[in-house]
């Protein structure tokens, strides 16, 4: 992909693992600085499943070609969030072309509720799962956009899910994910006059590190073969890479996108072993209704129109 990012600074949040890393390394190997949070080791849950260090990250990233920075940050504080900022901008020389909102509380948490209506959950329940997910996304777009806004030029990037689609997981998950994709279009109508473009990124099923472990696989069940074979981390790296590199993407701004659609507009392909899965392909859909049998049969390629997907979630 070469150093086509050699002059860009971007801003990944919960990038020690998963989808949040993948990112990080694409957006490094295309030549970006690129800051990455993530919180601290004492407080880091990692499932006794020894992932890498916040530095450790850092120093793949510069390996790559970029040059990592790694930072510690509680995002449920948005005292060390606007620090973050004031960091950047001090050392950056007010620059700030790409943030990342990506951290996340933890998939643990997100399947806490699963099987319990949320009734039958302390209420304080939704903060656990949005105060990080979906408030810090606000402030720390706030504070990105005005260094982007007084540049003329930046990209603000949500990662959402298909909880912003359909019920998953539980009411809480769901509400914060499609508020999520409801707050980039509504940025997007304000910042699209000053060159900053603002979309949501939605992932197929995703193999990291995490998404396997038994208590995600019980809730899955006839889902667990799509996430074995679905995106490699650095699927959605190369999308929000390529993204980054388009000098037309202001005309995505205030959509939501999927990882699997930019695959085919920008020509790239994931891991070999990997197959990524789109929500639009009749394969897909097909797959996980029980009919793999006549799914394989689809090409991956026919896919539904969009306004059908927008007719399926519509409430009007």
């Amino acid at each position: 992909m070469g150093v086509i990012l050699q002059d860009q600074v971007a801003l990944v949040t919960g990038a020690s693992r998963g989808i949040g890393r993948g990112i990080a390394l694409q957006l490094g190997e295309a030549g970006a600085t690129v800051y990455i949070t993530g919180r601290r080791p004492e407080l880091s849950d990692n499932f006794g499943l020894g992932l890498p260090s916040l530095e450790y990250v850092a120093k793949e990233i510069t390996n790559r070609g970029g040059k990592g920075i790694a930072l510690y940050v509680d995002h449920s504080n948005m005292t060390e969030v606007k620090f973050l900022f004031e960091k950047i901008k001090e050392e950056q020389d007010g620059r700030l072309d790409i943030l990342v909102n990506n951290v996340y509380n933890s998939l643990g948490k997100a399947t806490e509720m699963v099987g319990k209506p949320f009734f039958d959950h302390d209420p304080s329940f939704w903060d656990s799962i949005n105060d990080v997910g979906l408030r810090n996304h606000y402030y720390c777009a706030v504070y990105a956009s005005r260094m982007m806004v007084e540049r003329r030029r930046g990209l603000i990037v949500n990662v959402g899910s298909l909880g912003g689609l359909k019920y998953v997981f539980n009411v809480a998950y769901g509400a914060g994910k499609e508020a999520l994709a409801r707050m980039s279009t509504d940025m997007a109508v304000e910042l699209n006059p000053y060159n900053v473009c603002v979309v949501t990124l939605i992932p197929g099923p995703v193999k990291t590190e995490t998404s396997l472990r038994k208590n995600v696989e019980d809730f899955m069940k006839e889902d667990t073969e799509e996430y074995v074979k679905g995106e490699s981390t650095e699927f959605t790296g190369k999308a929000l890479a390529r993204l980054a590199m388009d000098p037309g993407r202001l005309k995505k701004s205030g959509k939501t996108l999927f990882t699997e659609d930019l695959a085919q507009k920008y020509d790239f392909t994931d891991r070999i072993g990997m197959e990524p899965q789109n929500i639009r392909s009749v394969r897909t859909i097909l797959g996980t209704m029980g009919k793999s049998e006549v799914a394989k049969f689809i090409s991956p390629k026919i896919k539904l129109p969009k306004w059908v997907i927008w007719q399926s979630v519509n409430r009007f």
